[in-house]
């Protein structure tokens, strides 16, 4: 029987303290009356135990040593003859014992008197409410406990000052039992004598109340409670040991508060189970003073990165009253085996440990190119599971590596001897009976244009990056074309030809049945084609079938998703940048960022702020170092506005583009201007047409065909030019026709502006639903005929055919409220053709030729009557589209 059982034992069916009668002729014995040996009948206490909590740790009433045999006799250990030598209730003996090591033994002694005896406070039945006020100068807001040391320290002040006939009167008036009182002092005296005999020194500096509640909870352990739930405003019921349910007595300083932890004196039942002299305490308190009395349960295991330990959650509860609700705890001290096993599946088998040790980085690469074989092949049959990696470890690591600080003690003396005791063999990692996968079927890197990109394979289904991955640096990014790198690894072109041939029209499919000999037989007569194109397919089917595939049969939104090649354009130290199936987007949206990244470390190929040809000759092209490649690079002179400057491309088509505008504007800021001697010629009524303009005013139309004119005259003297001799003879040539050309520019913009006025008026008079959709595509039409910049974008060459494009919008209006569905079944045909050529706009090829032949289109439809510059039809205009597709 442990001390907690044995101090509840006093009186089980109420649990409450000894009856205040009984416990009046409890009188404390003098030690020399008594002899220790006596004070516990071996033969009737064998069983009891009595606790130290205050040690922390089992100290039991039986010395160890005395119980290697059961016949042994059993002996008291230090704190048992303690508690024996203070003869009384020894919940209270145990509180004295606690209080010496909290040093506030001259408060617990008085407190522990006090509930040795009967309350000296009285209250009479007729007289309760002056009792009560007359008691409550003593109380305490948190501890009843604490009141009575309240009232001895006043009554211990008055007996010093008044005679024992006054005090004995004062105690009448003031409702406290004279005899009681005295019994008190008694009590309190005969224990401080016995805990001098005891070495127990009482404290002479006042205690804090914290250590004096920890002293009294060491002796009323079975008496804690606590709220079920933060609020119980209904019963008020508190939750104590072994289930029990009490509530604060409605005498208590504590009934209105209601802490959330408390412990009591004594539990009364009477109506309910009431606690009496209640204190608040903190429950932290509580695990310190009951030792070993708690029951611990330990759930969750679980391996922390963070702490590199396998922690679980701790419930600790006394006599079934939970103290502590889910601490974390190091596993390793509670359940070694099981804290190695989880330590070794999380941290060596799955990774899940930042350690600097080398077997597990060279593990991690063996283990990821086996991974990658899974990539490749598409299966999950290949690399060995997590069981077969925690067998190779388990059978190797020491029984004490619980954690990562156990397991670097143990492999620092272990690798001395065995270095690659832990290191995996590379056959471990693969199943034997998997068929190989070989490097030439699925090679870590291609050659495409001279130019050597690697290659990445993921085998993740439903992923927008399933399947094969083309690693692009960003500086090489323009050298990169479609043609070619679709066509997959070698050991993926039986599958995606197969995907391909179902793609196709049932009519066109059907010549290709069965689809795994064709399959068979085209891919053996593309063996030696490295980069195979849809065309090289086509014309094997029609090689061994004689069937024509039409280039618009294939439908290659029916190939699964893993069979289109990924591209991912990445920095010159791998990292991605930006990723997709259309490379042409990806070129078009890092556009900016390839130049910038031509630019970085080529400060002596570039150049800013120009205003004359001070450069010497310009280079058609430089050769650069990126990406660990040789790249070409292409210089152009780049219009900035008031100056230019000298940037790097990356293909000659857009070198193209710049330079022909960069010579433009250095021309312009080298020859005088001819704006005034042009405004001069212009007749009143032609300076009025030209102020109608979308240039914000007449001053930005008159640039607008500045640039336009001498677009015309860099032409006429063979473009731009890339020496200094070249590009003054270019000025010279400018500068002689800049006037006159720039006159004829406005001669021709003046009809345009005309022609679009009058377009303006007439489509505002055309109201109605009927007409809504065809008026606002003339409108579309119109907005991309004459805007700002409108001149220098058209050229000399095109701006009567604008103005014809202006008369054929008139025509139209004329016609519309005749058949306004055919104009809209034509504005369909037109929509589409334009929204075919939006896709494939501005790539390689495109010179804008499409363009016009749209708007000869709509002339072919709505204004038969102006004819079209050249045959046009909707099948020419497609064919165009697709030469540039």
């Amino acid at each position: 029987m442990n001390l907690l059982h044995e101090l509840s034992a006093l009186d089980s069916s109420t649990e409450k303290m000894l009856d205040p009668a009984s416990r009046s002729s409890e009188k404390i014995l003098d030690p020399a009356s008594r002899s220790s040996e006596k004070i516990l009948d071996p033969a009737s206490r064998s069983s009891v135990k009595v606790l130290d909590p205050a040690s922390r740790s089992s100290v039991k009433v039986l010395d160890p040593a005395s119980r290697s045999s059961v016949d042994s006799e059993p002996r008291l250990t230090p704190l048992g003859r303690k508690l024996a030598r203070l003869p009384v209730d020894p919940r209270l003996a145990r509180m004295v014992l606690a209080a010496d090591e909290n040093g506030c033994v001259s408060e617990v002694v008085v407190i522990a008197a006090a509930l040795s005896i009967q309350d000296p406070r009285e209250r009479p039945v007729e007289k309760q409410a002056a009792a009560d006020q007359q008691h409550a100068r003593f109380r305490d807001p948190e501890s009843d406990f604490l009141s009575y040391l309240n009232l001895w320290r006043y009554l211990t002040e008055q007996r010093k000052e008044l005679s024992a006939n006054r005090f004995r009167r004062l105690c009448r008036a003031e409702f406290l039992n004279y005899l009681r009182v005295r019994e008190w002092q008694d009590v309190a005296g005969q224990l401080r004598q016995m805990t001098k005999s005891l070495d127990i020194t009482p404290n002479e500096t006042p205690a804090e109340p914290a250590r004096i509640h920890m002293a009294l909870l060491a002796g009323l352990l079975s008496h804690i409670g606590m709220k079920p739930g933060l609020k119980d405003p209904a019963g008020k019921e508190y939750l104590g040991a072994r289930n029990a349910k009490f509530a604060i007595f409605p005498g208590s300083a504590l009934f209105r508060k209601q802490p959330r932890w408390v412990m009591a004196a004594e539990l009364v039942e009477t109506s309910r189970l009431w606690g009496r002299v209640v204190a608040r305490i903190d429950p932290d308190w509580i695990e310190p003073v009951a030792g070993h009395l708690v029951r611990r349960t330990y759930s969750e295991p679980r391996w922390e990165k963070k702490r590199a330990a396998v922690m679980a959650s701790e419930r600790v509860t006394l006599l079934g009253l939970p103290i502590v609700v889910d601490r974390a705890v190091n596993y390793g001290r509670i359940d070694p085996p099981v804290a190695r096993e989880l330590f070794i599946r999380h941290a060596l088998v799955q990774g899940e440990w930042q350690s600097n040790h080398k077997f597990l980085w060279r593990n991690a690469d063996l283990l990821a190119e086996a991974e990658e074989l899974e990539h490749k092949a598409r299966r999950r049959d290949i690399v060995v599971d997590e069981e077969t990696l925690f067998e190779f470890y388990d059978q190797r690591v020491g029984q004490e590596a619980v954690s990562g600080a156990h397991f670097d003690t143990w492999w620092k003396e272990t690798r001395r001897e065995q270095p690659e005791l832990l290191d995996f063999d590379p056959a471990m990692l693969v199943n034997p009976e998997v068929a190989d996968v070989s490097q030439e079927s699925y090679p870590d890197a291609m050659r495409h244009n001279d130019i050597r990109l690697g290659l990445q394979y993921r085998f993740e289904p439903g992923t927008a990056t399933d399947g094969v991955t083309v690693q692009v640096p960003l500086a090489l990014l323009s050298r990169v074309s479609a043609d070619g790198l679709p066509w997959q690894v070698p050991g993926l072109r039986d599958e995606l030809i197969t995907a391909l041939i179902r793609s196709l029209p049932k009519p066109v499919r059907r010549n290709f049945v069965p689809v795994p000999d064709y399959v068979a037989a085209v891919r053996a007569r593309l063996a030696p084609v490295e980069e195979p194109t849809l065309d090289d397919v086509a014309a094997l089917l029609r090689e061994l079938t004689g069937v024509v595939v039409p280039p618009d049969a294939w439908q290659l939104d029916q190939v699964p998703q893993h069979l289109r090649t990924t591209f991912q354009v990445v920095e010159e130290a791998g990292e991605p940048i930006l990723e997709g199936k259309d490379l042409g987007a990806l070129k078009r949206e890092l556009a900016s960022r390839v130049r910038e990244s031509l630019a970085s470390g080529s400060e002596g190929l570039t150049r800013e702020g120009l205003t004359a040809w001070t450069f010497g000759a310009l280079e058609r092209s430089v050769s650069l170092r990126r990406a660990g490649q040789q790249v070409t690079a292409y210089p152009a002179l780049v219009d900035t506005g008031a100056s230019v400057a000298i940037r790097l491309f990356d293909s000659e088509a857009e070198q193209a583009r710049a330079m022909w505008r960069g010579t433009r504007r250095l021309v312009l800021v080298t020859v005088p201007s001819p704006v005034k001697q042009v405004v001069r010629r212009l007749p009143n009524a032609a300076k009025l047409a030209l102020s109608a303009n979308p240039h914000g005013g007449v001053p930005g139309l008159l640039a607008d065909c500045v640039d336009a004119a001498a677009d015309t005259l860099i032409a006429e003297h063979g473009g731009p030019v890339w020496t200094a001799d070249a590009f003054e003879a270019l000025c010279a040539g400018v500068r002689a026709g800049l006037a006159e050309g720039t006159y004829q520019v406005l001669d021709r913009v003046r009809g345009v502006l005309v022609g679009n006025a009058e377009v303006d008026t007439a489509l505002s008079r055309m109201t109605g639903a009927v007409f809504a959709e065809s008026v606002a595509d003339m409108r579309a039409q119109r907005s991309a005929l004459v805007f700002n910049g409108f001149v220098t974008a058209t050229g000399l060459a095109r701006l009567s055919d604008v103005e014809r494009y202006l008369r054929g919008i008139m025509r139209r209006l004329d016609k519309l409220p005749e058949r306004p569905d055919r104009d809209l079944e034509w504005t369909y045909a037109v929509q589409d053709a334009q929204q075919a050529y939006a896709e494939v706009r501005g790539g390689p090829g495109d010179d804008g030729r499409v363009r016009w032949m749209i708007e000869e289109l709509r002339i072919s439809y709505f204004a038969q009557t102006l004819g079209t510059a050249y045959p046009i039809s909707e099948k020419r205009v497609y064919r165009a589209i697709d030469e540039l597709g």
